[in-house]
């Protein structure tokens, strides 16, 4: 066979070619690290990859000879080889470990058999003969570690999961050549075991938890006792999906981060030990000290030791070790001195009360500290508390990089390794967004700071699920030593993800990839649109992009629904986007209610917030339903079925309703976590606007002001009967999202032109 357009292609990417061994950063690598391995054996990993790919491609599964072959590795670095055998009916897929195996399943399938595989769907239409691969590909990944989650995922998209929905999550980061993810899961169940010996009752370890939805602020400190207690039958499934998880993990070759002690304990705990050298942080966001303000031990006090060693004798004997742990104590609190020798005693602390138990520990840290408080860690201090461990043996994730990088400002963390994330989500809000030029070309650049320490790339996102195509070039830059092309990856992308190669859907994806998802300032994806914000006269209106290509993708999508095949892959884009111009669309109508209220005109004003009201935001709901991925009674159910009684079931609804609204008893952190989902929309952000309107109606009738405060006042009954209003949401999707799509891009996108060309 001659070479085809494909295989130039691939061999201007850098992947097609007989040998390819990276460059590697002499200073990046650590012989301190070379113990942070796959512990399955090559056995193993082989049959868990190969039930991998059962899974994933059933009956076509015997068209592949898939093997782990650990010698396969180049210079320690996990590496994958491709080649046809079988007289060309089949591929061998050897990788040095489960996760390069895996790897290079999906990287043929993307570029042979232009196949995707997301959290949106998957389109697996693979070519039947698979295509021939000429000679041999070889890939070796540029660093040691591909690491994936932040520890805030586990509460906004992670904690109602069961293990059929793990599973598949695992299955992608094999896929998507993803090493070294956070396992939190079961973390309370270790510490009510460790509470309990250290002498504390039931109730007073009950009183200290949160609820299931906001673990992830308790376990750092942030928060305790809010939308608790945790059922006892919460500690024993959790315990149960954290041994699935970790097994499933280790057989495929994953290093699963599991937890240490950071120093935060239960006020109980301090009354007990009176004699305890521990400290009463401040209140965090805006929770009262009822439910904040929590109590930590002096990392140089004994205690600090005997708990932290405690806690991780139960961690490794429930669950095992692969020697690296993750703990954060000074998340978004800072500490109580800025003295250097403090700072490095504390990190020396914390660091030691791992070794106690496991000699060979790692410390990975979530590096946001110092993005989030710059004005406490200045260069002393930061250096203090990184050379307080010993030179490579804490790993520091570089949580921001692909917006704020640390690494530049500190000397590579003062000789630290760390790993280039791209956090790209705060919340789990929904929304198109993306920082693609700083992501694409971030990694290269740090592998060549002077003297760079990195080790590896990763995922941070505070929520997943949305945008798949920012998470997917992140993971493929996992894999290679430089850029990549984007004028050539991003058409790809789109024909791989529809399984066509349709001009209207490539166009789509170049223009929004040029703008939406193309943020060069500083901005944190962070839905801050009016729609998912409590009303208010001043609101921000701004974007980083021009709104035009947001439209004219729209345009271009809703063309393409004529040709592109039906697929759950297109279907998500053309809602998701449809839901972008919308939101655009009633940030729009908000500004013209705003200038009628300041012009006093009562018909311009009933005229915009009519259609807002009583047509944009019923149909944006409309939409949302029709898709399973935007449903509001999906997540909602997902927490009640784990229950074991009426009265849990009621405590896990609360914590669902109450993260993606109040965030807190008073709206604490109000709609921090905004979704955009069938059935919020319309009993919860439209009742709101709904409200807003008629109070500027009545504002102008009456001829007084707009009262904000009053207003909060009255929105809050608004905002927490939705809570509490026991209605059941459909968790299945209603109504024919195509039609729904047609419907708005018909009736609205001539009116968004119109108000585009007016300003």
């Amino acid at each position: 066979m001659g070479t085809t357009a494909r295989d130039v292609f691939l061999l201007r990417l850098g992947c097609a070619v007989l040998l390819w061994v990276p460059l590697l950063a002499a200073a990046a690598e650590f012989q301190t690290l070379s113990h942070l391995k796959p512990r399955a054996d090559d056995q193993s990993q082989t049959k868990a990859v190969r039930e991998l790919l059962q899974r994933l491609v059933k009956d076509r599964a015997g068209e592949f000879v898939v093997s782990v072959n650990r010698s396969v590795a180049v210079d320690g670095l996990e590496t994958y080889e491709l080649r046809s055998v079988g007289g060309g009916k089949q591929i061998s897929v050897v990788g040095s470990t489960g996760v390069a195996a895996a790897t290079g399943i999906y990287y043929y399938l993307k570029y042979y058999c232009k196949c995707h595989i997301s959290w949106s769907g998957d389109q697996l239409n693979i070519s039947r003969p698979l295509p021939p691969v000429q000679g041999v590909i070889r890939v070796t990944t540029p660093n040691r570690f591909r690491y994936y989650q932040n520890v805030c995922t586990q509460s906004y998209s992670m904690v109602w999961w069961d293990w059929n929905r793990w599973e598949r999550e695992i299955d992608w980061m094999a896929l998507q050549g993803i090493n070294l993810p956070l396992a939190f899961v079961g973390q309370e169940f270790i510490w009510q075991k460790v509470f309990l010996m250290l002498g504390l009752n039931q109730s007073q370890i009950d009183e200290y938890f949160s609820g299931p939805a906001f673990l992830a602020w308790a376990r750092m400190g942030n928060i305790h006792s809010w939308a608790g207690p945790l059922p006892r039958s919460w500690h024993l499934n959790q315990a149960a999906l954290q041994y699935h998880i970790l097994q499933r993990m280790r057989s495929l070759g994953i290093i699963p981060v599991l937890p240490a002690f950071a120093g935060h304990v239960p006020e109980a705990l301090v009354k007990l030990f009176p004699k305890i050298n521990a400290t009463r942080l401040g209140p965090w966001a805006s929770f009262d000290c009822s439910m904040s303000c929590s109590w930590m031990i002096d990392p140089e006090d004994p205690m600090f030791l005997e708990i932290g060693a405690q806690f991780l004798k139960t961690v490794i004997t429930e669950y095992g070790t692969d020697n690296i742990y993750n703990t954060d104590t000074f998340n978004e609190m800072d500490p109580t001195s800025s003295d250097p020798a403090y700072l490095s005693a504390v990190s020396g602390a914390i660091y030691k009360s791992m070794t106690i138990m496991d000699p060979d520990a790692i410390w990975l840290m979530q590096g946001w500290l110092f993005v989030n408080s710059p004005q406490f860690w200045k260069p002393p201090q930061t250096e203090a508390l990184l050379r307080g461990v010993p030179i490579g043996k804490m790993i520091v994730l570089d949580l921001f990089a692909e917006t704020q990088p640390i690494y530049t400002t500190t000397h590579s963390f003062y000789g630290q390794p760390f790993i280039w994330c791209m956090l790209h989500n705060f919340g789990g809000n929904l929304g198109l967004f993306g920082a693609i030029e700083n992501v694409n070309n971030g990694p290269s650049i740090a592998r060549k700071f002077p003297n760079t320490t990195m080790v590896g790339t990763g995922l941070t996102p505070e929520g997943i699920e949305q945008n798949d195509m920012m998470y997917e070039l992140m993971n493929e830059l996992g894999w290679r030593n430089d850029s990549l092309n984007l004028q050539e990856w991003v058409p790809l992308y789109a024909k791989r993800r529809y399984g066509t190669n349709n001009t209207d859907v490539v166009k789509a994806w170049q223009l929004l990839s040029r703008s939406i998802y193309n943020c060069s300032t500083f901005v944190h994806n962070h839905n801050r649109s009016p729609l998912v914000r409590r009303p208010q006269l001043h609101m921000n209106t701004d974007v980083w992009y021009n709104k035009s290509d947001v439209y004219e993708a729209w345009k271009l999508m809703h063309t393409a629904m004529q040709s592109v095949p039906k697929s759950d892959t297109f279907q998500y884009d053309l809602v998701d986007i449809t839901r972008e111009a919308v939101q655009l669309l009633i940030t729009d109508y908000y500004v013209e209610m705003r200038n009628a209220f300041h012009a006093g005109s009562l018909p311009d004003l009933l005229t915009a917030g009519g259609v807002l009201v009583y047509d944009l935001l019923p149909e944006l709901d409309n939409l949302l339903s029709s898709d399973v991925h935007f449903l509001l009674g999906r997540w909602i159910e997902e927490a009640r079925k784990i229950s074991t009684s009426d009265k849990e079931a009621a405590l896990y609804d609360m914590n669902a309703r109450n993260q993606l609204t109040l965030w807190g008893p008073w709206g604490n952190i109000l709609d921090y976590g905004n979704k955009e989902w069938g059935g919020l929309i319309n009993d919860y952000y439209s009742l709101r606007w709904s409200l807003f309107v008629s109070t500027l109606v009545s504002c102008i009738n009456d001829g007084v002001p707009f009262n904000q405060q009053q207003f909060d006042s009255e929105v809050f009954k608004v905002e927490s009967s939705f809570i509490n209003n026991g209605v059941t949401y459909p968790s299945k999707p209603v109504g024919n999202a195509y039609e729904i799509a047609s419907r708005i891009f018909l009736k609205y996108y001539p009116d968004a032109l119109k108000r585009m060309h007016k300003t």
